[in-house]
């Protein structure tokens, strides 16, 4: 069968998935334990390039499509769900806005640094009492003079205790509901920026999340992060690709869940054979391909199209509820194959079953999935 995927892209799979097999599975579980930034993993993988991937040579970047990034975060997620879900972080939403809405300066110091691995940023959106609800947001930013303030405070902040800066989603106008949110940037040493405390996780616990809040925090007005009133408009501009990432961070945990099942399947011995041999673990593992085919065909199918530049955001939907309730299945399934080892720390797969709930959380709960994949429909 002919390859979905170029030649440069297969070359770049095997060079991330041989840096995970040497360099991040032998430590994965380590790392998580002591539940620290992986400081040595993040600047390796700024040595690789893979800060840069998604962004042109002009700023340090190598200019590939969003297929070969997608190919980076199921790699990276077959190792470690902390590293792949830090390294989405630095590549996507900590730095997209930069990109896209920042002044020369904050390219030259901030996103061109981030891509070298020598700051790192992050992505503040959600609130105490405010996620998929937008138009709940209590942090505002009010004008005043050539500054905005800044007030409110933002939840589970990925990177929050070691960001260099913060892409932050605020309110104008509360009473404008959704309309009235805009983008600024704000910088770790503003006066007014007050970081929390860090979140004790079930898993991805080397993912470093937290709280930040702004107690009249000043920004200059130059760092606002797109025309007024576009906040909106710009979040769901990357928000499928938000999906398509979150199902390609998933299908890599159901593949290494369903590899680590394969072979224990025929190492494991019971009434004098491989259980492997046994129909009930056969159709487990079945059911567990079956979730990684499918998970595939989704997830690099919405790639496809987002590279092909056509409006995606249904089968971005379907490609993230697909592949994360997948890889939940997939590491649930692996724990039963293992049985009693599969609750023992001596295996990764109860590492996979606690990561996996991290990605029924990013990028949208499946039940705001499936609201928004029925409206795809029941508007046509």
């Amino acid at each position: 069968m002919e390859s979905r995927f170029t030649p440069e892209q297969e070359m770049f799979r095997r060079t991330v998935a041989e840096f995970v097999k040497k360099e991040v599975a032998p430590r994965a579980d380590e790392v998580e334990n002591k539940g620290e930034f992986p400081w040595d993993w993040f600047r390796r993988c700024a040595e690789l390039g893979f800060f840069g991937l998604r962004y042109p040579e002009e700023v340090g970047g190598v200019g590939a499509d969003f297929t070969t990034y997608c190919i980076l975060c199921e790699e990276l997620a077959r190792g470690s769900m902390s590293l792949a879900a830090t390294v989405a972080m630095q590549c996507m939403m900590g730095t997209d806005f930069i990109f896209r809405f920042g002044t020369d300066d904050h390219r030259e110091r901030l996103l061109k640094a981030a891509i070298r691995g020598e700051k790192v940023g992050s992505f503040a959106l959600t609130e105490p009492d405010a996620g998929t609800d937008l138009g709940g947001l209590r942090t505002t930013a009010v004008r005043d003079g050539d500054e905005y303030v800044l007030n409110g405070a933002k939840m589970w902040t990925t990177n929050s205790s070691v960001a260099d800066f913060f892409t932050v989603l605020a309110t104008r106008d509360r009473e404008k509901g959704v309309k009235g949110v805009d983008f600024f940037l704000v910088e770790r040493d503003t006066p007014g920026l007050i970081i929390g405390k860090k979140i004790d996780k079930l898993g991805t616990r080397a993912l470093d999340t937290g709280g930040i809040s702004f107690e009249d925090c000043r920004i200059p007005v130059e760092n606002e992060l797109g025309p007024e009133g576009s906040g909106l408009k710009n979040l769901l501009a990357i928000l499928a690709r938000i999906r398509v990432m979150t199902g390609a961070l998933g299908l890599g945990l159901a593949r290494a869940a369903f590899e680590q099942a394969l072979r224990y399947s025929r190492e494991r011995t019971a009434f004098g054979r491989p259980i492997g041999k046994f129909q009930a673990i056969q159709h487990k593992l079945a059911d567990m391909a079956v979730d990684v085919y499918a998970s595939e065909l989704m997830v690099y199918d919405a790639a496809a199209r987002i590279d092909a530049g056509e409006r995606a955001d249904g089968y971005a939907a379907m490609a993230k509820l697909y592949a994360s309730e997948a890889a939940n299945r997939c590491a649930d399934v692996a724990t039963r194959v293992f049985a009693s080892y599969g609750y023992a720390t001596e295996y990764p797969v109860q590492r996979y079953y606690r990561d996996a709930r991290f990605l029924l959380l990013g990028g949208g709960t499946s039940e705001i999935l499936k609201s928004i994949i029925a409206r795809e429909y029941w508007g046509r």
